[in-house]
């Protein structure tokens, strides 16, 4: 549906982007990772054609990217789309008309998309007194209102509270169930986790990594993560070395990759003598793969 080829972008003698390619298909949630500074803004705007690549392309549907196919591209940017004043319904209808919908479109599609993100009862209300979860849905509608083929969510829930997370978590997964196209920009891991079917790590405007969380795991060679908190360290980690475990540091955490799932029994045999406060087994995540990548491994 999506096809990013090589696009390479400077700023002066700052590169932003350097041969970035990805794609994303119909129905797919595709997750853009990096840290700040990565060129995840700079590829939004490419994408939305508020700047141009210096080189490279951005195919849809087979065609390369146009103005004329820029209706094909919905995006609701990190700050809410609307006008507060307006109801609901007027500023999706409003929107609506900027992209040359009729006035009888206008009104359906109006009422379709606050359905669609669960605002169907707030139409006659007025944005500014909606709660910050259902202003970024009421963005998200005004990003669907012209049926695009590909939405542009950029880190849609930043700032909200845990419910109103789920949410808009509930809205992207019914997107992707009616084969619309999903770019996710988002400092949530645990976001990317649950809702991406595919992820791409960019860093310094390249892809370091791309796949799905399976197949991301092979960065971290592990079947099994420990996290240890002991005032022992120097000797905990002498230790797993001799036992050919490797080990991190997670910010203050100490961690151990385990090639093989073990009961906790085993785990605090091979540290007998150590000094262990608390010990925490967990799964290989993402935020683990995403240290690791973005840390280590040298641009593909």
């Amino acid at each position: 549906m999506l096809e990013v080829r090589k696009i390479c972008k400077s700023y002066g003698k700052k590169r932003v982007l350097q041969d970035l390619s990805f794609a994303i298909q119909s129905g797919e949630v595709y997750g853009l990772l990096g840290p700040n500074g990565a060129g995840k803004t700079t590829t939004i705007s490419i994408l939305c054609g508020l700047i141009k690549a210096d080189r490279g392309s951005v195919m849809m549907n087979g065609q390369t990217a146009s103005g004329a196919m820029q209706s094909l591209i919905g995006i609701a940017p990190q700050e809410n789309i609307f006008y507060k004043s307006l109801t609901c319904e007027e500023n999706l209808r409003f929107f609506g008309q900027l992209y040359g919908l009729n006035n009888e479109l206008c009104r359906k599609q109006a009422k379709y998309c606050l359905e669609l993100v669960g605002l169907g009862d707030r139409a006659k209300s007025i944005a500014d007194t909606l709660s910050g979860g259902m202003q970024r849905r009421l963005s998200m509608a005004i990003a669907l209102v012209h049926q695009p083929q590909l939405v542009v969510l950029d880190e849609p829930t930043t700032g909200l509270d845990i419910e109103a997370r789920y949410e808009i978590w509930e809205v992207i997964r019914n997107l992707s169930s009616q084969e619309t196209a999903i770019l996710l920009t988002t400092h949530l891991l645990d976001e990317a986790e649950r809702l991406c079917q595919r992820i791409g790590i960019i860093k310094q405007g390249s892809l370091l990594a791309e796949g799905s969380l399976e197949e991301l795991r092979k960065y971290v060679p592990a079947k099994e993560i420990v996290l240890v908190c002991t005032p022992d360290e120097d000797l905990a980690i002498a230790r797993a070395i001799e036992l050919g475990f490797e080990y991190r540091h997670y910010g203050r955490e100490l961690s151990f990759w385990l090639p093989k799932a073990l009961e906790l029994k085993e785990i605090l045999e091979y540290f007998d003598g150590i000094a262990i406060d608390s010990i925490m087994r967990q799964p290989v995540r993402l935020e683990n793969i995403y240290v690791e990548v973005t840390r280590s491994l040298e641009i593909i």
